[in-house]
């Protein structure tokens, strides 16, 4: 049994603690609060003039697919041989001793999904895991936690170079419909006892059937407004990812009760898609009620940079609350993860971060990162 006490806690959900103790019970968050009664059985760790988070939460990586310092044979992310390979699964291709997982862990964040690249129009399953463990199986909370698709130039560029569907927007999407509509008579065949079973439908009827969402690499706002389109025609639960130019039509957005990933905004404009990249997305989505979440897109901007990018919103027009809930526990609904992580809440896994100092001041450091109520 473990307790914290004299912090100032943030629980993430908006409430702030002065000097406050949060008490933990294998695992779980027993009590959090004021004056609270700490017995002899305790282990007690004074954290005065310390402030308290959370454990941080990446929504978009791929970490441990696309290992750091390894080169092409550390770059598992793609499977490339076809436009699209709902089969494949995250979890095949994650190396948890990959150097990522350490620098998670050294800057607070303790729970990421981890999903396949955006050269294919679909790309396979991802995966919600803690960022401490050596056993990827041990490490999950939600498998699998989406789908990935992508739109825009990735898919073009990766197989229309190839002379190959899709070379166009139109083809993207032309991909997408066919494999959903296949995967309906799939659907069909198999309780009728017509159909054997066929991996890549399996995943897609996912999606359909709203077990899992449909996630999607989408930055332009013409790929926003084509996938909210597929989504009216076959009902499936979908998250956008990046939405770089989600600013543009925030009140489109706004209509189709989706969440949104917003990033990796530090990175450069690398390619077309980027051309209004900025800060500015964030206020625009914040105004419309649209819920989002802050990302890195590890290795595009490294996962050491998600507080980074959370004090950089802040700069540019989000309050501390609104950038700290997208990466707690906005960032936990956005996975469906949040009766387990994202907030400091009895009964929620013991993941959490002592800091130097405020979060949101670029000097302040991670002194320790626990997950589960285990120091890592």
């Amino acid at each position: 049994m473990l307790a914290i006490t004299n912090a100032k806690i943030f629980d993430g959900t908006g409430k702030k603690y002065e000097n406050a103790n949060l008490l933990i019970q294998d695992g779980k968050i027993q009590r959090l609060g004021e004056d609270l009664e700490i017995g002899e059985e305790y282990t007690v760790i004074d954290a005065a003039g310390k402030i308290v988070t959370p454990g941080l939460i990446d929504v978009h990586t791929h970490l441990g697919v696309h290992e750091e310092g390894v080169g092409k044979e550390g770059q598992d992310f793609n499977e490339t041989s076809a436009a699209a390979t709902a089969q494949v699964r995250a979890i095949d291709g994650i190396n948890p001793m990959e150097k990522g997982f350490e620098d998670a862990r050294r800057f607070g964040i303790t729970t990421v999904q981890v999903m396949p690249g955006s050269a294919n129009v679909i790309g396979g399953e991802m995966i919600v895991l803690k960022t401490a463990g050596q056993i990827i199986d041990d490490m999950v909370i939600r498998n699998p936690s989406g789908l990935k698709a992508a739109t825009g130039e990735n898919p073009k560029r990766f197989h229309g170079g190839k002379g190959i569907m899709p070379t166009t927007r139109m083809g993207v999407a032309a991909i997408l419909r066919e494999k959903f509509i296949e995967a309906q008579s799939y659907i069909e065949n198999r309780k009728a006892g017509k159909a054997d079973r066929k991996l890549e439908l399996e995943n897609i009827a996912k999606v359909l059937n709203k077990e899992i969402p449909l996630r999607v690499h989408a930055h332009r706002a013409d790929d926003i407004i084509t996938i909210l389109r597929l989504k009216r025609e076959f009902g499936f639960d979908l998250t956008i990812e990046h939405c770089t130019e989600g600013h543009l039509i925030a009140p489109f957005i706004a209509k189709h009760d989706v969440r949104v990933s917003v990033g990796p905004t530090m990175s450069s404009r690398s390619k077309v898609e980027l051309a209004d990249k900025g800060w500015h997305t964030l206020p625009a989505l914040a105004e419309e009620g649209i819920a989002f979440s802050l990302t890195t897109d590890h290795p595009v901007v490294g996962i050491e940079h998600l507080m980074t990018s959370a004090i950089l919103a802040v700069k540019n027009g989000l309050s501390e609350e609104q950038a700290l809930e997208a990466i707690t526990i906005n960032a936990a609904r956005h996975l469906g993860v949040e009766d387990r992580v994202g907030s400091l809440e009895p009964g929620k896994d013991a993941d959490f971060v002592i800091w130097s100092g405020d979060p949101f001041d670029l000097r302040s450091s991670v002194e320790e990162t626990y997950i589960n109520g285990e120091r890592v």
